[in-house]
């Protein structure tokens, strides 16, 4: 996974469970000041772009919905690649909002669930599908 896609895959991961502490009228506690600064300025990003407004508002709606958040994810991903200085706001900002919780396994784990790591040589043989 690239720099700026695991970048994308944290701010995704963050946004949705704000989005789910939210739900569960949590926000203001473990930190999510840091990551609703971060929810303001992507959707201050996104304005003008009604693809990329839907994107972020349907996971900030639906949360649990994987396909909803790896849309998000490629439309934040094509944006930090656009613009330098974004990606590196959200990077800083995704810092941030991590640091402040005192714990970094909730993004981790979150962003590990999706990649896939090897640190040999991979060999395959036959028919191979990817869904």
């Amino acid at each position: 996974m690239d720099p700026v896609t695991a970048v994308a895959a944290a701010t995704v991961a963050l946004l949705a469970k704000g989005a789910l502490e939210s739900a569960g009228q949590e926000a203001g506690r473990s930190g999510w000041s840091g990551g609703a600064r971060l929810l303001a300025r992507i959707r201050a990003r996104f304005r003008g772009d009604p693809a990329a407004e839907a994107a972020l508002d349907e996971v900030t709606r639906a949360p649990d919905d994987e396909s909803a958040r790896q849309v998000l994810e490629l439309t934040l991903a094509t944006h930090m690649r656009s613009d330098r200085a974004f990606e590196d706001e959200v990077r800083r900002m995704v810092d941030e909002s991590v640091a402040g919780t005192g714990n970094t396994t909730q993004v981790n784990a979150a962003v590990i669930k999706n990649a896939q790591v090897f640190n040999e040589k991979v060999e395959i043989q036959g028919d191979w599908n990817i869904s």
